[in-house]
Formats: C-alpha cells, sequence, structure tokens
C-alpha cells in the first residue's frame, strides 16, 4: 500500500487519485512562492494535525470569507462591524497615505514610518480591471474635506502606472487646500512599496517632496 507521505511528496506519479488532495494542491498552488511540491507538504502537515491546525485554519477561514471585505470608503480591508483604517477620527489625524493594494499598506504601517489614515486604490488607472470609480477617488475627496487632512501623500509605485495614477490624484486634488506629496529619495525607478525594505522606506518618507498642480 503507498504511504500517505509517499503520495503527499510526489514520490509517485499516479499516486492515489484523491480528488481533495488534488484540489487542495491545485488550489495552494496558486499562492505566491508555492508550487505542487509544497502545496504538497502543506497538505500533509494539515491532515496529519487535524485538530491543532487544519479545524482552526477552516473556522478562521470561514469567518474571513463571511466577514471581512473591502470597505468602501478608504479600499483597506474591515470587519463586518467596522473599518479600523476609518473609524480613527477620534486620534485627529491630518494626513492620509495612498497606496496601490493592501500589501502597500501592510508594509507601511510595519515600519511604523507614517501615523495617519489610508487610503488603498485597489489598483492603478491603466490597471485593465480597475476603472476610475473603483479607485474609491470620490471617498477621498469627501474624506479629505470632512477630516480636514492638511497632506495627502501619495505612495504608488514608481512605475509608469504608477506615476500615472500619482499625476491624475494630484489633478483630482487641485481644487482643495491640501499639500500633496509623493515619496522621494529611496523609492527605486520600477520599484514597488511591498518589495522595499523599512530602511527605504523611512527615507522615502522623509524626503518626500510635493507634487505640485501643472497650474502652479
Amino acid at each position: 500500500m503507498v504511504s500517505v507521505y509517499q503520495v503527499l511528496n510526489g514520490h509517485y506519479r499516479n499516486m492515489q487519485n484523491i480528488n481533495e488532495i488534488d484540489q487542495l494542491v491545485k488550489i495552494i498552488s496558486k499562492l505566491p512562492g508555492l508550487g505542487p511540491k509544497s502545496a504538497r507538504r502543506i497538505i500533509l502537515k494539515l491532515i496529519t494535525n487535524r485538530d491543532n491546525i487544519l479545524k482552526p485554519m477552516i473556522k478562521a477561514l470561514s469567518d474571513t470569507n463571511t466577514n471581512i471585505s473591502r470597505c468602501n470608503k478608504c479600499g483597506s480591508l474591515k470587519s463586518a462591524t467596522n473599518c479600523n483604517n476609518c473609524d480613527q477620527s477620534k486620534k485627529k489625524l491630518n494626513k492620509i497615505c495612498i497606496v496601490e493594494n493592501i500589501a502597500d499598506q501592510w508594509s507601511i504601517e510595519s515600519s511604523n514610518i507614517f501615523e495617519g489614515y489610508f487610503h488603498v486604490l485597489g489598483g492603478t488607472i491603466n490597471s485593465s480591471s480597475n476603472s476610475k470609480e473603483s479607485l474609491l477617488l470620490n471617498a477621498l475627496l469627501q474624506k479629505v474635506e470632512k477630516e480636514k487632512i492638511e497632506e495627502v501623500i501619495i505612495a504608488t509605485s514608481a512605475t509608469v502606472e504608477g506615476q500615472t495614477t500619482a499625476y491624475y490624484i494630484r489633478d483630482t486634488l487641485k481644487n482643495f487646500n491640501v499639500k500633496i506629496s509623493k515619496l522621494g529619495q529611496g523609492l527605486p525607478i520600477g520599484g514597488e512599496i511591498e518589495s522595499l525594505d523599512d530602511g527605504t522606506l523611512h527615507s522615502a518618507f522623509k524626503n518626500r517632496v510635493g507634487l505640485e498642480t501643472e497650474s502652479d
């Protein structure tokens, strides 16, 4: 009889034709940095630790699927009851940092370089799957006005799409009495925020520069 360990580690090409495992391998292999071999190791760990890992993971994934969604005001993740990013009005924050995705927000948060609101675009203007409406710019304008924001920091990536989006946002905010800045020295050309280390992020925020409107 072929052992589970041998099957899950790919020692036999034909395996056991276990449909559930095959489906898990396909799904887990879609995750960043994981292929079929890594997926099988993960599955083996899960099924040999049902009570400590597998069952709690099933519940956590179910709760995440049910309760976590994109906030329609700031674009960040929110629970079923509230958005931690939006619910900071008591702190009287006066800055908003605009990022392309959640991974960028998490990178900046973990660096402790920024204190303020985040606005998560969910992509760039040139992304084929994103319209200007999906970037939630109307909600951004409302927050700038309502919260009396003093500075908007545009932290899009240093790619063509990221910079195009940055200048579009700048033009969208031109009628507001707010400072508009972008990340400065330290952000390499073509660099994406989530791939930067804390030192580079600190340098980019510290050396941020004003993004003047074309009419200035």
